[in-house]
């Protein structure tokens, strides 16, 4: 019997990196067999189905067969094949619309850390930007050391935040725009092995997928979606990190930004967001942490270090503790997932969410996604 992960890959496949039909599908039908079962049908359930979907939909064999090899690969080279039923997929990016109906993981880290940073900018980072991406992992790792850093394994700032971060003792994610079978470019090829072993690399493609252009634009929207924030260090007045920055801002999280001096190339698109009032600005890994509103958790975080316990759990209700326990047991997750999990009718479960607030047993982060505190 084919494995539920092979007809997830082989509906992505299908759908031909529309992620929000195959997300649609798969989530009004309950799983990627479900989807393939009413194939014949499948087209007038997707959302907005063109005709050339819709024959697609009708037709898994080519898929299945390249999904069937893409899960030996992934079996024989350790990589895990994650999907929104999977509790290790990224919670803060299974809330978005256009999130990958499937992520190929190579890596130690858990990809739902309580806080997670994305960090993007111009390819060519001068020596003021590689001075302010040191100073940032530094004051990151001394006020909140269990934060995640995620950027996208290219040239200028990409690597340079990798690199700072691991020399720093944080786990940092690579979002890559090609297969797990290669690494672009390759001069990033230690770094990236380094990473495996703290942090990891990450991607919807299949192996044999070369790092097309197209490919690089559709990765930005997955290190925009499965962070807190996205922080621009240097860009000039357009790049791939202002895209970057437009898809966070999209999905309700936080954008940050450096300035830079004005009439610097490659600070213009930086200093254009705070003027526009699309980015906050900030300075240093402090401005960050009091932008997240990341200190609370740290402070309770360093009292559970020092052996000060609070209180589990205080006079919470049935449905109040049922939250809890599924916020502990999976991690940081949206609304959506939360009322799917818990079975409480979103109404119900958004009061639920309020109560939980006033006690100081669960906090809002940005994009809608829920953080246990206790």
């Amino acid at each position: 019997m084919t494995d539920e992960l092979v007809y997830a890959q082989a509906l992505a496949r299908v759908c031909n990196f529309n992620s929000q039909a195959a997300m649609s599908l798969y989530r009004r039908l309950g799983s990627a067999r479900a989807v393939y079962e009413c194939r014949r049908d499948a087209g007038d359930l997707a959302d907005k189905c063109s005709p050339r979907l819709r024959e697609a939909l009708a037709d898994w064999d080519g898929a299945l067969r390249r999904a069937e090899q893409e899960a030996d690969f992934a079996e024989r080279h350790a990589i895990q094949v994650l999907t929104p039923a999977d509790s290790r997929y990224p919670a803060r990016l299974a809330g978005c619309a256009d999130a990958p109906l499937v992520l190929y993981y190579k890596g130690a880290a858990p990809l739902n850390a309580a806080r997670v940073v994305a960090v993007v900018g111009t390819r060519r980072c001068t020596a003021y930007g590689q001075d302010l991406v040191r100073r940032m992992m530094a004051g990151l790792a001394q006020l909140c050391p269990g934060t995640l850093v995620v950027s996208g394994l290219a040239y200028g700032v990409d690597i340079n935040a990798h690199r700072r971060a691991l020399e720093n003792g944080l786990d940092t994610v690579g979002v890559l725009a090609h297969g797990l079978d290669r690494i672009y470019p390759p001069a990033h090829r230690d770094t990236a092995l380094e990473m495996v072993g703290h942090g990891g690399l990450l991607t919807e493609l299949m192996a044999q997928t070369n790092a097309d252009k197209a490919n690089f634009v559709r990765r930005n929207r997955i290190v925009a979606g499965m962070a807190d924030a996205t922080v621009v260090v240097e860009s000039a007045g357009h790049g791939g990190g202002l895209i970057t920055a437009g898809l966070a801002r999209s999905y309700g999280r936080a954008v940050l930004a450096f300035p830079g001096p004005v009439g610097a190339r490659y600070s213009e698109g930086c200093n254009n967001l705070v003027r526009d009032g699309r980015a906050s600005l900030v300075t240093s890994a402090g401005d960050i942490v009091r932008a997240l509103g990341w200190q609370e958790e740290a402070a309770v975080e360093q009292a559970r270090a020092r052996g000060i316990e609070r209180q589990m759990f205080p006079c919470l209700t049935g449905a109040e503790r049922l939250v809890a326990d599924t916020l502990g047991q999976r991690g940081d997750l949206p609304a959506s997932m939360l009322a799917t999990l818990t079975g409480q009718p979103v109404g119900k479960l958004q009061a639920t969410l309020f109560q939980l607030e006033l006690k100081g047993v669960v906090q809002a982060k940005a994009g809608g996604v829920y953080h246990l505190l206790q």
